[in-house]
C-alpha cells in the first residue's frame, strides 16, 4: 500500500488515473479507525477504482486545544487495517503533514451555507465548520475524487458539504453512509477509544434514548420530547447532556410544528467525562 505525506507527490499519480480513465473516491478521516471508517472504504471500493484514504486530524476544525491535542494518532494502526481491504492494490493512504496542507498559515476560510452552519454543532463548536469547510475543499482541490463518502453520524457536517460542492460548483458526488454502532448500540467514533470502562458501559445510554424519543415522536410534540430527553439526562450519574434537538434535515432547525411533508431527525451531544460524543437518528 502506498503512502503519501506530500500533495505535490500524490496529486500527479491521481491525475495519471484518472488520465487512465479510472474513478476515484475520497473518504476524508483524521485516523483512529474503526469498523465504521472500513464501510466507508468498502462502499468507495465498491464504487470506484481506486480509493484514496485521508488521514489528518485538522486543526481548524477544533474549538478547543485540550480536545485536539489528545484526539488519538495511530496512523501505522490505521494502515495495517487498510491493508485488509487492499486487494488489488487500489487504496491509496494520503496522510499530509499540517504545513503540506496549511502551508504554515494554519487558519480557516469563512463560509457561508445558508445558515445550517449556526445550528446545532455551529452553536456549540464556534468555527468548527469553518475548519470542515477548509479541509474539505483542500482535499477536493488535491485529490481531485469522483465521489466522497461521509458517515451520517456526523450528519449536519454531511449537510455542510453538500453545501460546500453546490456553493463552489464542484464536480464531486457526496455519498452518505449509514450510522455503523457497536452491539451495545453506541455509534462507533474515534473518541471511544478513550472511554474509561466506566464510561463506556454508560455511553449506550445516549442511543437508547434516541430509540425511546423515536417512538414517543409519532404522538408527542418535539418539546415534550426534549424535555423528557433532558429529565433523563439530569438523572444520570455520568453523562452530561449539551444539547438535544429534533431538526428539519433540510434547513436543521429546531421544529416548532411537525409536518407530514418534512423529514426530521433527532440530534444529540452528550459529555462523557470530558470526552464529547454525538449521535443522531431519523424519526421520519
Amino acid at each position: 500500500m502506498k503512502i503519501y505525506n506530500q500533495k505535490t507527490v500524490i496529486s500527479p499519480d491521481i491525475q495519471v488515473l484518472k488520465s487512465q480513465q479510472h474513478t476515484i473516491g475520497l473518504v476524508p478521516t483524521m485516523g483512529a479507525l474503526h469498523h465504521g471508517h472500513l464501510a466507508l472504504v468498502k462502499k468507495a471500493l465498491h464504487d470506484n477504482n481506486y480509493v484514496v484514504v485521508s488521514i489528518f486530524v485538522n486543526p481548524t476544525q477544533f474549538d478547543n486545544t485540550n480536545d485536539l491535542s489528545k484526539y488519538p494518532r495511530t496512523l501505522n494502526n490505521d494502515v495495517e487495517l487498510l491493508k485488509t481491504l487492499n486487494e488489488n492494490n487500489r487504496i491509496l493512504v494520503y496522510a499530509p503533514s499540517v504545513d503540506d496542507i496549511y502551508e504554515g498559515d494554519i487558519i480557516s476560510q469563512d463560509y457561508k451555507f445558508g445558515g445550517i452552519e449556526f445550528e446545532m454543532e455551529g452553536r456549540f463548536r464556534k468555527g468548527h465548520f469553518d475548519g470542515v469547510g477548509t479541509i474539505v475543499k483542500r482535499l477536493f482541490d488535491i485529490l481531485k475524487p469522483d465521489k466522497a463518502y461521509f458517515g451520517k453520524k456526523d450528519f449536519q457536517q454531511l449537510q455542510i458539504v453538500k453545501a460546500l460542492v453546490r456553493n463552489y460548483d464542484m464536480p464531486v458526488n457526496i455519498v452518505g453512509c449509514e450510522i455503523h454502532r457497536e452491539s451495545d448500540g453506541l455509534a462507533m467514533s474515534s473518541r471511544n477509544a478513550r472511554l474509561t470502562e466506566e464510561y463506556r458501559q454508560a455511553a449506550p445510554f445516549i442511543y437508547k434514548t434516541l430509540k425511546t424519543a423515536k417512538a414517543k415522536f409519532g404522538t408527542e410534540s418535539a418539546n415534550k420530547i426534549t424535555e423528557w430527553v433532558e429529565n433523563q439526562f439530569a438523572k444520570h450519574d455520568l453523562l452530561k447532556l449539551e444539547y438535544f434537538i429534533i431538526a428539519d434535515i433540510e434547513t436543521l432547525k429546531p421544529v416548532k410544528r411537525k409536518s407530514n411533508k418534512k423529514s426530521y431527525r433527532a440530534f444529540i451531544a452528550v459529555y462523557a467525562d470530558d470526552i464529547r460524543l454525538i449521535d443522531n437518528i431519523a424519526l421520519n
